[in-house]
Order: C-alpha cells, then sequence, then structure tokens
C-alpha cells in the first residue's frame, strides 16, 4: 500500500501592538512585511563586507541567503529551475487600507515550509528590530508581543515568543495536508482568488484562470517547495493530471483586475504587484484537484506569492456532490 502524499508547513502568527499611527494601503501589506522584512534581516546578519547574497563567499552558511535568496545559498535543485522560490509567505491581506491607532493590537502571520530548518528565530528577530523602528509608509512603530504556531483551523498549538524570550522547546509538529484524492464526487466547484493572482502560460500572463492553467501553476509550486524543503517531489504522473485538468470547464468567471505596484528599495523603479480577484466556478470530475485547490489557501499560486499574493479559497458551486 503506497504511503498518503502529503504536505507539510508550519504556520505562525506575529503579534503585535502599535506604538504609534500604521496605515497600510490596500494590496500592500504583504509587501511593506516583505521589503522591511528582508532589509532588516540582512542588516542582522550580513557581514559588512556583503554586497550581495549571489556573490558573497560565505552565502553557503548565509541564514539570509538561505531563507530570503536560497539560491545563492544552494547549488542544487529541481532540474532547470533557476529562481528558487522562497520557503515562506506572509499573510497580512486583512491588514490592507486599515490604519492602527496607538496602543491598537494588530497581526500578520507567516507560512514557512522548510520543515527541516524553520530558520523562526531569525524572523522573530527580524520583525521584533522592524516593530521597533518602523513599518508602512509613515514607519509608525509598534512591539512585538508575541508569536503563536497555528494549526489549519486557527487555533493556537504552541506559543513560541512570549514577547521577551523564545519557547522553541513548544515548537509542535507542522501542520500536514493530505493531496490525496477525495472519494466523495465532487463536480462542481467554486474558487475564491482572495488576493491579487497572476498566472502564466507559456510565459504570457493570462486573463483568465482556465482551470488546467491553475493546477498547473499549483502543481508544479506545490512540488517544487515540497522537492526543496520537504519529504521530496510530488510522486505523480504530471502530464496525465494536466490533461484531466484540461477536461474541466469553467462555467463563470467574475474576476476584476488591481493595478498596484511598488517602488524597489534597490533600483529605485516601480514594479506591478497586481493581478486579478474574484470568483470562478468550474464544472467537471474535481475530487482529485480538490486538496491541492485547499492547499494553495496556505502556499499560493502564481507570480510573487511571498507577498501574500495568489491566496485561495474553495467554496461549494451549489450541486454537485455525490
Amino acid at each position: 500500500m503506497l504511503a498518503p502524499l502529503t504536505f507539510e508547513f508550519h504556520r505562525f502568527r506575529f503579534h503585535f501592538r502599535s506604538a504609534g499611527t500604521l496605515f497600510f494601503p490596500v494590496y500592500k501589506s504583504g509587501n511593506i512585511v516583505r521589503g522591511a522584512f528582508g532589509g532588516i534581516f540582512r542588516k542582522l546578519v550580513c557581514i559588512p563586507s556583503c554586497r550581495e547574497a549571489k556573490t558573497c563567499d560565505i552565502r553557503a552558511d548565509c541564514p539570509y541567503a538561505r531563507v530570503f535568496e536560497p539560491q545563492a545559498a544552494r547549488g542544487e535543485g529541481p532540474s532547470g529551475l533557476l529562481d528558487w522560490p522562497r520557503p515562506f509567505v506572509f499573510r497580512a491581506a486583512q491588514l490592507d487600507g486599515r490604519t492602527i491607532s496607538q496602543g491598537e493590537a494588530f497581526h500578520f502571520d507567516v507560512h514557512i515550509f522548510d520543515v527541516r530548518d524553520p530558520a523562526l528565530p531569525y524572523f522573530v528577530l527580524a520583525f521584533a528590530q522592524l516593530a521597533r523602528e518602523g513599518l508602512g509608509p509613515g514607519r509608525g512603530r509598534a512591539e512585538l508581543t508575541s508569536v503563536d504556531q497555528l494549526d489549519l483551523n486557527e487555533a493556537r498549538v504552541a506559543q513560541v515568543f512570549d514577547g521577551e524570550q523564545f519557547r522553541m522547546r513548544e515548537l509542535a509538529a507542522p501542520n500536514v495536508v493530505d493531496l490525496s484524492g477525495t472519494p466523495e464526487r465532487v463536480d462542481r466547484l467554486r474558487v475564491r482568488f482572495v488576493t491579487p493572482t497572476e498566472l502564466k502560460a507559456g510565459h504570457q500572463v493570462v486573463d483568465r484562470p482556465e482551470f488546467g492553467i491553475l493546477i498547473g501553476r499549483l502543481r508544479d509550486r506545490i512540488s517544487t517547495l515540497r522537492a526543496l524543503y520537504g519529504a521530496g517531489p510530488l510522486e505523480i504522473d504530471f502530464r496525465a493530471m494536466g490533461e484531466r485538468a484540461a477536461q474541466v470547464r469553467m462555467t463563470r468567471c467574475d474576476l476584476r483586475r488591481t493595478e498596484v505596484d511598488r517602488l524597489s528599495s534597490r533600483s529605485g523603479q516601480r514594479h506591478p504587484l497586481g493581478g486579478f480577484v474574484g470568483e470562478a466556478e468550474y464544472e467537471g470530475e474535481l475530487g482529485e484537484f480538490l486538496p491541492y485547490l485547499r492547499l494553495g489557501k496556505w502556499v499560493g499560486v502564481g507570480r510573487q506569492t511571498v507577498w501574500g499574493k495568489g491566496e485561495l479559497e474553495t467554496g461549494d458551486a451549489g450541486l454537485g456532490r455525490g
């Protein structure tokens, strides 16, 4: 009997209390968190002479290179993959458009896919320092009050930082998602694109999330993350799965395009952060794909997932379960 096909990862919630007023622009919260985190992380761990992680002489032992520029720290990986996905994503969309008043509590989540060495202390140290230095357009300051480990149902399973000291001995086992096909029959399904999503097919960004494209990008991302940071690549027939996904029809597409950009602190250039949000409904033999779509809530799909883009939610599109 074959072992179940699973995907493992950690979920952490970082809790803060504002020491001033903070503002998070719409669809930019994840980018603000990611950009500030990278800068602080590098200041904390990199040697003064390092100009770029990819050319650093000690990149193999550098935690910044391993976590934030993982290709620079390792020389092997899936064939043909030049840019490795980072072993984490941020979830901060609940902060979009919000103004946080002085003394108000707020949080964001980090999902870490490297279950062998999640490097959690570096995340905690970087975010504690970031909060003290200021966050967001107005550089509002805050205090990191605690870090909780969460299960898939939002319940706290451990507190790994209490605001003063680490409690790494409390770290629980990672969350496990079973990717095996569901025994129930599902022939109609709704997918909600919670945060801006960009999918590519044939090196071109597509306007509509046709099911074959959506599953192909999601399957490839999950397999790559699993190969680099977990139990190994997915042991499935990729071509056959893609052919079955291509048979699923899109029956409704209610999407809108978001146009947002970011300013690179390194190059000074602006880069697009937009994508589509909304809902699409599909009809066909969907049972085997449901676990992958559910995992998309946690790992994201498409471009720039590290900022929280490409978050999915699934729901029943009406009748169609047997």
